[in-house]
């Protein structure tokens, strides 16, 4: 394994964040052949030409590393030390034209999360965390907000239906009813909105361990709390939810995750 410092892994992920997204944007409102993938997400050449350029990045100064891409797979050890891409979160929004997707790029020791950035290059803003380091937003350093009543804050979620959890649905419809705020178009912007301060919660019904790994130093280092929808702070799980600090224990139980989890190493 890389014997490499924090510091340097935040520079790292910002790095190659930024080249995997200036990929993926030179093909933003271009005509693009959209395919569906075995489980029904699109993909396009724009996923594939940002994902072998964050791979052969990653190769070329990490050698000892692996990676885990959401278009192609696992590669190397998967006992060391992992780099994991999502090159193009939110490609339904990405063929729609609307600008609000991003790439996701989380470095990763077994279930904990080192660093992790997200870079939306269409709004120019990007988002980079270690543990230890702080998060930084556009090269300052940025925190969550301290509102701390649903009455006046912000809302988020990718998608307000939560396919096959009805339970999950009502809760969220129940708590958007009292918000000031309470919007759709999230992917990987709303949980950079909830690290800078500018939305109290973000929720997502399924994720892929790509999906997730970057978000938890981001959310986490900006002073928020992040889990998935079992109460558990990692990559591997059902869904997520991201808050700031204040206001994490009423949105759990509004919400109805539960926290603290059984024996989870991450609390």
């Amino acid at each position: 394994m890389s014997a490499v410092r924090n510091e340097t892994l935040l520079q790292a992920v910002s790095e190659v964040a930024r080249l995997t997204g200036r990929v993926a944007l030179a093909h933003f409102r271009t005509r693009l052949d959209v395919e569906t993938k075995r489980d029904g997400s699109p993909v396009t050449i724009a996923d594939r030409a940002a994902e072998q350029t964050a791979r052969e990045w990653i190769a070329t100064r990490f050698p000892h590393d692996a990676i885990l891409g959401e278009e192609f797979g696992p590669e190397g050890d998967e006992g060391a030390r992992r780099w994991f891409i999502d090159p193009i979160d939110g490609t339904k929004t990405f063929v729609r034209g609307v600008p609000l997707w991003g790439t996701l790029i989380g470095v990763v020791s077994g279930d904990t999360v080192l660093a992790g950035a997200i870079y939306c290059p269409a709004v120019d803003e990007i988002v980079t965390a270690a543990v230890g380091e702080g998060c930084w937003w556009n090269d300052a350093q940025c925190r969550v907000s301290e509102h701390a009543e649903i009455a006046g804050s912000t809302l988020l979620t990718t998608d307000v239906r939560f396919a096959g959890f009805p339970d999950r649905a009502a809760r969220w419809s129940a708590l958007a009813n009292e918000a000031a705020v309470a919007r759709t178009w999230g992917d990987c912007y709303g949980y950079l909105l909830v690290a800078t301060g500018r939305a109290e919660l973000m929720v997502d019904n399924l994720m892929s361990p790509w999906d997730s790994a970057a978000l938890i130093p981001v959310v986490r280092e900006a002073g928020g709390e992040f889990s998935n929808w079992d109460g558990r702070v990692t990559p591997f799980g059902s869904g997520a939810m991201a808050s700031n600090g204040v206001m994490a224990g009423s949105l759990r139980a509004r919400l109805g995750v539960p926290w603290p989890p059984p024996n989870d190493p991450n609390q």
